[in-house]
């Protein structure tokens, strides 16, 4: 499966475009009436929201939207993606876990039809809700696992994500996890990919702050965030938003 254009300028740093793009997928698939690309571009746009991290209103209800759709239409493959959205949802929402169950009950429904595309995303969206819960070395291991199917698919699009995650997890439980969130940066980086690179000097900046180097803090995620000219109501922007200023 190729990846959207919204998917791409996603992490590419251009956030608005990219929601902008999914809306617009949506609305054209819908005035085709052609089932399976409608099915698509629902799931498309539930993923953009939830497993990307745009905000607003409506996460779930794009994600229930889809899954409705799928089967209604009778669509397998992406109802148990657009289901995988709503335990993302869920997890957003304070209750990691049941959003935990229903990630897993699609995932091995997905597997079942051998859909997997995403593994290791959803892999890391696991993990994320298992850190939530203080289960820091389930999400190791999640996160040991998908790096494996990375390995062996070179499927890279999440790469540095999975890295940044791990690198978060070795630090909840008390180990040092700054090699692991280098590694992330320099794989967002590589790929040019700047909202995983805000990511990643997000969490190195918080861990600069927390050892009391607010000077080194600021400066590595104050290029960063001055790179972008859009999004900045997403989650990823307000947070460094509010790092930098407390930093000041």
């Amino acid at each position: 499966m190729f990846l959207p254009p919204s998917w791409t300028l996603w992490p590419l740093g251009y956030p608005e475009q990219a929601v902008a793009a999914a809306r617009e997928a949506v609305r054209h698939a819908r005035r085709t009436g052609h089932v399976p690309l409608t099915a698509y571009v629902l799931f498309v746009e539930a993923f953009l929201g939830t497993a990307f991290g745009a905000e607003g209103e409506g996460l779930r209800t794009r994600a229930d939207d889809a899954v409705a759709y799928c089967v209604e239409h009778r669509v397998t493959a992406y109802e148990h993606w657009a289901r995988f959205c709503q335990g993302i949802a869920l997890a957003r929402s304070d209750d990691p876990g049941n959003a935990i169950e229903i990630m897993r009950d699609a995932m091995n429904a997905s597997e079942k039809i051998n859909a997997v595309f995403l593994r290791p995303l959803h892999l890391a969206h696991l993990a994320s809700a298992n850190m939530s819960m203080g289960q820091s070395q389930v999400a190791l291991d999640l996160l040991d696992q998908a790096t494996g199917i990375v390995r062996a698919s070179e499927e890279q699009f999440f790469a540095a994500e999975l890295h940044r995650l791990k690198g978060q997890a070795i630090l909840q439980i008390g180990g040092d996890g700054e090699a692991e969130l280098q590694r992330a940066l320099t794989i967002a980086r590589g790929q040019a990919a700047r909202l995983w690179e805000l990511r990643a000097v997000v969490s190195l900046a918080q861990l600069r702050r927390d050892q009391g180097r607010h000077a080194e803090a600021h400066d590595v995620i104050a290029p960063v965030y001055g790179w972008f000219t859009e999004g900045f109501d997403t989650p990823d922007l307000k947070e460094a938003k509010a790092l930098l200023e407390e930093l000041r």
